[in-house]
């Protein structure tokens, strides 16, 4: 399809940009307000609500064959205060000095760099905010190679570049309004000027940020099918994107579509390609299913090599950094990890408030870029089994390895449900979504410094 001009790109007079008040509190400085953060269920302990021997097998360290494991969210630690670094990585440069001599294993020095990291946690606040959107955001990416600009798009099919380590207004490319939402937003891995876009308008296309359409990949041409997801491998050249009826296209970068097959028996909510295998490709629907495939042996709807049931329709399924994890949210009030040794083995369960409103964009739990933790947003639900009075809606840690809640991080004034929320690709800053806001959390010293 010929390319056609985008509505004119323009500086946004709506973006709200201002440093956070230092009248920011921590969630234990607010426990007046809302009791304590970290909770224990009724007649349980911390640390207790699973059985070491059940959850690991072997040594080895893998999972075990047994059945599933569920770890209550409720059953939160007293706060970072009980988290307890050990004496071998109590500093970072030691424990990089105990791996250099031999003496500390790669493990090891991971897990104390990791117990670091969530110490930080504890500093992290609001620095910067945005709202430059008339509808509420409903996807982000971050730049692959500058830490401090992030894009976000909204249900209008308004789409913002934004680099918040800088004073310039934000770039705006202004959407379509009813009917444009962006679904999913991908930056050009081969070119960071250009971000592929999948939406509601019934298309996927390469754009750039002066408003231009380069590429149309996938169309519709009627208003009853459109786009809700995508995925670039930047390896294999190849995009791949699903639709509202079940349909998920592969295509190479040149916009020649390679096959287009009904995978799934209702909407496709999430493509994503593996980073580490990029041939290995796992797609989420409101079927309540979630299935893996091999692309080069895709044939039609049946050559998924594994199909892994869900009790409710599935928001997401993101690979892990090292390709080696999926990790699923469905639309009610559960995270699952699967391990890449045995995919159709159950699964480990993390029980978490986020269930579905139609007015709210999809809550989808995401991998840390560095650790094995993993971020997302809660929404707090009455009937949730440990669900306790004036519950904050907090972004909640949690190791991927246990499924402990390991922190959570909270503002008092900017309360509302987090709905997407992802770090950096260095790691240390975070971007979230709460409606028309674009929030941006570091470090306090840091942020200063931004």
């Amino acid at each position: 399809m010929a390319p056609r001009k985008r509505p004119e790109t323009q500086k946004t007079p709506e973006v709200v940009v201002r440093p956070k008040s230092k009248r920011n509190r921590s969630p234990r400085e607010l426990e007046p307000e809302a009791k304590k953060l970290c909770v224990k269920g009724p007649g349980t302990a911390c640390a207790c609500c699973f059985n070491n021997s059940a959850i690991w097998g072997s040594h080895a360290g893998g999972w075990s064959g047994g059945s599933s494991r569920r770890f209550d969210s409720g059953c939160l630690w007293a706060g970072l205060a009980s988290l307890r670094v050990s004496a071998s990585c109590s500093s970072i440069v030691r424990a990089l000095h105990q791996h250099k001599l031999g003496r500390a294993t790669w493990p090891s020095l991971q897990q104390g760099l990791q117990q670091s990291f969530l110490h930080s946690l504890a500093s992290y606040r609001i620095f910067q905010k945005a709202a430059p959107f008339d509808r509420r955001a409903t996807s982000l990416a971050w730049h692959p190679a500058h830490p401090s600009t992030v894009a976000v798009g909204s249900k209008g099919g308004d789409i913002m570049l934004w680099n918040f380590g800088i004073k310039d207004k934000p770039t705006f490319i202004k959407g379509i309004g009813a009917g444009g939402s962006i679904t999913g937003l991908k930056f050009n891995p081969l070119n960071t000027n250009q971000f592929f876009t999948s939406s509601m308008e019934g298309t996927t296309r390469l754009q750039d940020f002066k408003g231009n359409t380069l590429r149309v990949f996938a169309t519709s041409d009627t208003c009853n099918i459109w786009f809700c997801s995508l995925d670039v491998s930047v390896k294999s050249r190849v995009v791949v994107t699903g639709d509202n009826v079940g349909h998920v296209i592969l295509l190479n970068m040149d916009g020649r579509e390679l096959w287009n097959l009904r995978m799934h028996k209702k909407k496709v909510t999430h493509v994503a390609l593996n980073p580490c295998c990029d041939w290995f490709l796992a797609t989420a629907s409101v079927d309540q299913t979630v299935k893996i495939w091999d692309l080069r042996q895709v044939r039609g709807k049946s050559s998924f090599l594994y199909s892994l049931p869900h009790r409710h329709p599935v928001n997401a399924a993101h690979f892990s950094p090292d390709g080696a994890q999926l990790l699923t949210t469905d639309q009610k009030s559960e995270i699952r990890v699967y391990s890449a040794s045995q995919w159709d083995c159950p699964p480990h369960l993390i029980p978490h408030p986020h269930r579905h409103f139609q007015h709210l964009t999809p809550i989808k739990a995401t991998w840390h870029p560095r650790y094995n933790l993993i971020v997302v947003g809660r929404y707090p639900d009455p009937n949730f089994k440990s669900c306790t009075p004036h519950e904050l809606r907090t972004i909640d840690v949690f190791d991927g390895s246990s499924g402990k809640m390991m922190y959570q991080l909270y503002d008092p004034e900017s309360s509302g449900i987090m709905s997407l929320n992802e770090f950096n690709p260095m790691g240390d800053t975070l971007a979230s979504v709460m409606g028309y806001h674009i929030l941006i959390w570091s470090q306090e010293e840091t942020g200063m410094r931004k």
